[in-house]
């Protein structure tokens, strides 16, 4: 997945998707928070784009 590295931010525009992101609550335990912003060090993205990615694959597989 591109990081958008490189793409001009405006707030309210797109980067990565077809619609922009709005700030939502996730409850987590400690380990599974500590496991998402691990795997997305490794990923070299945002552990918000991390979740997001783990959620569009789930969505594909299962649609």
């Amino acid at each position: 997945m591109s990081t958008g590295k490189g793409k001009k931010r405006i707030k309210n525009t797109p980067v990565l998707h077809d619609e922009t992101k709005k700030k939502r609550g996730v409850m987590l335990t400690n380990t599974a928070w500590h496991s998402v912003q691990e795997l997305a060090v490794k990923s070299n993205i945002s552990a918000s784009e991390y979740l997001e990615e783990l959620i569009r694959k789930h969505c594909i597989k299962a649609g």
